[in-house]
C-alpha cells in the first residue's frame, strides 16, 4: 500500500498527489519512520552509483590512477552533460589512453538545455561523454584496467568487474543480485530490485562504514568527501543533487535515480533515506526528500531551512510566467 507524498495545487486547491513510499533506516535495517510499504522492491537505477564506485576506492585504483576529487565525485554523478561533466570524464580515460569509444552507456543529448542548444549549434553530434552516466562507466572502465581485466563488455552481468561491484551492492545492501532481481539500467548496466528499506539502510551504513570492513568504510568517506567537495561534478546547474549539496556539505550525501527514486545518507545521524514515487515523478521525490531532510538534520541555521522550504514548496508557474500554484509535502513527511 502506497502512501501520499506530495500534493499539488492550482491555487489553494490540490489538483493531483503523487504516491508512493519513503522510509528512513539506520544500518542494522530498522525502520525509523515508514510512508507506504518500506519492503516494496524497487530499481534503485542511478541512486547506487556512489555504491558502484566503492570498489574503484576501496582496492586502491583510484589512486593508482591519481584520480582526483571532481572524478570520484563525477564517478558517483547523473549530470547534466556540460562541458566540465564531459571533460572531467574525458580526463578519467585518458588516464589509461583510452577514448569515449571504449564507453558502452551509449550517447544521448546533454539535459543541461543550454549546453544542448550549444552543441546543436556548433554542428556537433552528441557523444558517450555527454550521457549522465559516464561518469560511472569511466569509473568502471578504470577498475576493469587497473584489475587487469578487458573492459570491452564491462556492462554485461558476467563481466568480472561487473560481478565484483555487484558482489559489494550485495553485502551493503544485505539482498542478494541474481537474475531473479535483475533489469537492464537506462545505461546498459544491470540494475537489482531490493525492497526500499534496504535501500535505506545501504546509505546509512555508507554513511557511517558500519558493517562494513574498513577498506569499504574508507571508500565510503571518500566518496562523500569528493561529493561535498565537488557537488557541480554529481548533478550540474540547476540541480536538486548539486544545490542541496552546495549548502549542506557532508552532513548529507543526496542522489536522485530515476523513475522517482531518491535516497540520502546521514553520517552524523546514522541514518540512510530512500524514496519511490510510484508514478516516476522526480518533482515529488525532491519535495519528499527535502521535507525529510528538514525532518532529521538539525536546521537550525537560516540556510538550511530557507533552502529546504525552497524545495518542499515549490511554486508552479505557467509559460508566461504567472504563478498558477505549488507543491507541497504530505502532512505524514512533516
Amino acid at each position: 500500500m502506497d502512501g501520499i507524498l506530495a500534493e499539488v495545487l492550482r491555487g489553494d486547491l490540490v489538483e493531483s498527489v503523487h504516491a508512493g513510499a519513503a522510509v528512513i533506516a539506520d544500518e542494522t535495517g530498522a525502520v525509523r519512520l515508514a510512508i507506504g510499504d518500506p519492503e516494496q522492491p524497487v530499481f534503485p537505477r542511478s541512486t547506487v552509483k556512489a555504491l558502484l564506485a566503492i570498489d574503484l576506492v576501496a582496492g586502491g585504483a583510484a589512486e593508482r590512477l591519481h584520480l582526483t576529487a571532481p572524478e570520484l565525485a563525477l564517478a558517483c554523478a547523473s549530470h547534466n552533460g556540460e562541458p566540465a561533466h564531459a571533460e572531467t570524464a574525458a580526463r578519467m580515460l585518458s588516464r589509461l589512453d583510452l577514448a569515449e569509444t571504449c564507453l558502452e552507456c551509449g550517447a544521448h543529448w546533454p539535459t543541461d538545455a543550454a549546453t544542448a542548444r550549444a552543441l546543436a549549434a556548433s554542428g556537433a553530434q552528441p557523444g558517450a561523454l555527454h550521457n549522465n552516466c559516464s561518469g560511472k562507466h569511466a569509473g568502471l572502465v578504470c577498475l576493469a584496467c587497473d584489475d587487469g581485466h578487458d573492459p570491452a563488455g564491462y556492462i554485461s552481468p558476467e563481466h568480472p568487474t561487473m560481478r565484483r561491484v555487484t558482489a559489494t551492492l550485495a553485502d551493503i545492501t544485505g539482498v542478494a543480485h541474481d537474475s531473479r532481481n535483475r533489469g537492464i539500467d537506462g545505461c546498459s548496466i544491470p540494475t537489482y530490485a531490493i525492497p526500499l528499506r534496504s535501500l535505506a539502510q545501504a546509505f546509512a551504513r555508507f554513511g557511517t562504514g558500519a558493517a562494513l570492513d574498513p577498506d569499504r568504510a574508507h571508500a565510503c568517506r571518500t566518496l562523500r568527501e569528493a561529493v561535498a567537495a565537488e557537488p557541480f561534478m554529481v548533478a550540474g546547474t540547476g540541480r536538486f543533487d548539486t544545490i542541496v549539496t552546495e549548502v549542506l556539505g557532508a552532513r548529507a550525501f543526496v542522489k536522485m535515480g530515476a523513475e522517482g527514486v531518491m535516497v540520502a545518507s546521514l553520517p552524523e545521524q546514522g541514518l540512510g533515506i530512500a524514496i519511490k514515487v510510484r508514478d516516476g515523478g522526480n518533482r515529488a521525490a525532491e519535495v519528499a526528500m527535502a521535507a525529510l531532510l528538514a525532518r532529521t538534520l538539525d536546521t537550525s541555521r537560516n540556510c538550511d531551512q530557507t533552502l529546504l522550504e525552497t524545495f518542499m514548496y515549490p511554486k508552479l508557474t505557467n509559460w508566461r510566467g504567472i504563478e498558477v500554484g505549488s507543491m507541497r509535502p504530505a502532512e505524514t513527511l512533516l
